[in-house]
Parts: C-alpha cells; structure tokens; sequence
C-alpha cells in the first residue's frame, strides 16, 4: 500500500517537532523519526486499525499522538497528526 501524508498532517508533525523539541534538545528530532516510522507500517497495515471520527486511528508507539488516515484505493492518506491529550470535541472539528 501506498502512504500519502497531506499538508495539514505534516504541519500537524512540525508543531509536534516545535513543542517537543523546546522541551530538551534532540527530543523534536526523535518525535519525527519515530511519527515517520508509525506512518511508514501504514505501507503494510494500512486500514486495520479502529475508526474514530471517520478515520482510521493509529496510535504512536512512543509519543501521545495519533494518526488519522483514510485508505482509498490502495492509497492511505494520512489526513492529521493530533496529540491524543486533546479536548476529543477539538479533535472531532478538526477532523471535519
């Protein structure tokens, strides 16, 4: 399978990068690699996790966040990178 991550989601991965990386030096670094490796096992299990909001969910293994996608003809695209401590109501607008 095919992996495309919109615009809105690599922004999504760049506040992610901003916030973590004013924590401690390195961390926004390990943050994109290790939300570029969640995304990437899309290729192979793309479309078998829960739907939430519409989406497919996937949860990072390190990091509280989630990845929001939809599989369309062998495509996943990835549509919102959201960090899962947010309001769920905030989640859901934007997500609409």
């Amino acid at each position: 399978m095919k992996v495309q991550v919109l615009e809105e989601a690599t922004a999504d991965l760049a506040d992610g990068y901003r916030f973590y990386d004013r924590q401690a030096e390195g961390l926004g670094e390990y943050f994109l690699d290790s939300l570029w490796s969640d995304i990437q096992s899309l290729r192979m299990y793309g479309g078998v996790h829960a739907v939430h909001y519409g989406y497919h969910r996937l949860l990072s293994r390190r990091f509280p966040f989630a990845v929001y996608y939809r599989v369309d003809g062998g495509v996943a695209r990835v549509r919102a990178v959201l960090d899962c401590r947010r309001d769920p109501d905030w989640v859901s607008k934007r997500l609409r």
